[in-house]
């Protein structure tokens, strides 16, 4: 038997007690008082209701050795990005990787792949495949219905998704920007449970009263935490918190031990937020975690105190897997999986044919991943339409990375590099290589060092060529989150250098193809408005 001991925040019973923690076999064997006990606090693990393993860029071992650090002990993850590359292979992979390390990871069955029809993936999960993995055990729920005009439209294979997760008595998570009002009801009346969507506190409070549950979001490129936040002392009970996509530089930096003692300085209740943090995730998904409760598996955290929630140890099942510094997890050999059909790419493939008075232009949004939309006058060489870098408009393009096709190519504004091109295989939904730049040779460029490799993040300029290698599906790295968070933190300064003003430009890029989220977006196909559903 072990003991820890301090100050135990028990959140179930909103109580504060010095004790010792007596774990046996795994689990909470007691927990009694003591009057003399080291200078700490324990309390439940730290739970992330919604993330996408793979925009960290690192497989779910090398995931859960960099979260242990903030005590963090599970994730609810929806395995939807590799799902699009790869398939059911894809789901598989993230669940065996998953198992061979002390962390525990809930993934969700796909419910969108492909996310939307307008976009070339790698794969289709249709109801067949996803009411097969439904039916496992360890499948606790129906990952982010993304499809929410079928929803309203009550789509046939849409809806018999829904009805195989709630036939089953597992939830449906939600995935719908912006509505309001009686679209936002109507969404959640087919059996929609939660939404980490919200960018407004009016759309959050509708979602709210039409009986979802709501996911504050403070990701690497979404942040809607100041946004939202006062929801957590309006609607206690029924708030969780998620980061969606985790870059490995963010990663290493903090998750949800910062997060936390944010709100806390916040002046919001410990016992709330500990909930939101901490239990609800539990409660809402069926989860196998302990809440610091004689009986529970041994999920547990230490920490110096509530006001800095800085780590001292990571407890999960009951083995100390995070000690004062030291991550006890070992590393596990990852063997890669990948389906890129690599060719070289020319230049004049990323013409974009004169002929019109003014183009589309998306509109980037630093911190967000919706954007805006203009229309420009630009001038042509030789019938090409050309970026115009002085006026922050540059040229962006999707290319097919499953089958030999002719990319699409449009413009941007705010990415402000000057001279040069980012790419990056990491493209929401589908994962076809995005880039952009001030060039049609500096794109091929960007563009092929990917392909070469297939699959990466790279960044090119008349002196330099970088590229940090992404070889588990394009998404994610075969090395150590140190190495991975080093290498994207270089890349991260050389777009900077090129004269990117964004914070994370390899983030917004990401989802510059992500089709659902308006307002005007690129896919492989072209140049698609996220409002209407229809390609412009």
């Amino acid at each position: 038997m072990q003991e820890v001991k301090g100050t135990i925040l028990d959140v179930v019973n909103r109580r504060i007690v010095k004790g010792v923690v007596e774990v046996e076999s795994g689990r909470i064997k007691q927990i009694r008082e003591a009057d003399e006990v080291p200078d700490q606090f324990v309390l439940p693990g730290f739970i992330d209701s919604h993330v996408h393993i793979e925009s960290s860029m690192l497989v779910p071992s090398e995931f859960a050795r960099l979260a242990v650090r903030h005590g963090t002990v599970a994730t609810v993850s929806d395995p939807h990005e590799i799902a699009n590359v790869c398939g059911m292979e894809g789901v598989e992979y993230m669940i065996e990787n998953g198992e061979k390390v002390p962390f525990k990871f809930y993934f969700g069955a796909p419910s969108c792949v492909p996310a939307t029809p307008f976009e070339t993936a790698g794969a289709v999960l249709g109801v067949d495949e996803v009411t097969r993995l439904l039916d496992r055990e360890e499948i606790p729920y129906l990952s982010e219905m993304m499809n929410w005009p079928g929803v309203l439209q009550r789509d046939e294979e849409v809806m018999a998704k829904i009805h195989a997760a709630r036939e089953r008595g597992k939830p449906v998570d939600g995935h719908a920007p912006g509505l309001t009002g009686d679209k936002a009801e109507q969404y959640a009346s087919a059996g929609i449970t939660t939404d980490h969507e919200c960018f407004t506190l009016k759309e959050a409070v509708d979602k709210l009263k039409a009986g979802m549950k709501i996911a504050i979001r403070e990701g690497s490129a979404a942040r809607n935490y100041d946004e939202l936040l006062p929801l957590l002392g309006d609607y206690p009970g029924k708030i969780m918190f998620c980061s969606d996509d985790k870059h490995p530089d963010d990663l290493i930096r903090g998750y949800f031990d910062q997060l936390a003692a944010r709100t806390l300085a916040k002046g919001y209740d410990l016992f709330d937020l500990l909930k939101a943090f901490c239990i609800l995730p539990i409660d809402h998904y069926g989860l196998d975690v302990g809440k610091l409760q004689p009986g529970d598996p041994a999920d547990f955290i230490v920490v110096k105190e509530p006001e800095t929630m800085e780590v001292i140890q990571t407890w999960i099942d009951g083995e100390c897997v995070y000690d004062r510094g030291s991550v006890l997890i070992p590393r596990v050999e990852v063997n890669p999986i990948n389906n890129f059909v690599s060719r070289t790419t020319r230049p004049s493939e990323f013409r974009v044919d004169a002929g019109r008075d003014t183009v589309p232009v998306i509109v980037a949004e630093d911190g967000q991943i919706v954007t805006g939309k203009s229309f420009e006058t630009l001038s042509a060489a030789e019938g090409d339409l050309q970026p115009d870098p002085g006026r922050d408009i540059l040229k962006i393009t999707v290319v097919n990375r499953y089958q030999e096709a002719l990319p699409a190519t449009g413009f941007i504004k705010n990415f402000g590099i000057r001279e040069g091109a980012i790419a990056s295989s990491v493209a929401h939904d589908s994962h076809n290589i995005i880039a952009v730049g001030s060039s049609n040779r500096y794109l091929s460029e960007a563009v092929n060092l990917v392909m070469e490799h297939r699959g990466g993040v790279a960044a090119v300029d008349a002196d330099r060529k970088e590229i940090l290698p992404l070889p588990v599906a394009g998404l994610m790295s075969d090395q150590t989150g140190e190495e991975v968070a080093g290498g994207y933190e270089r890349l991260d300064r050389t777009a900077k250098e090129m004269g990117s003003n964004l914070k994370a430009p390899f983030m917004v890029i990401s989802f510059m193809a992500l089709l659902v989220i308006p307002s005007l977006k690129i896919s492989d196909k072209g140049m698609f408005d996220g409002e209407t559903f229809e390609f412009i």
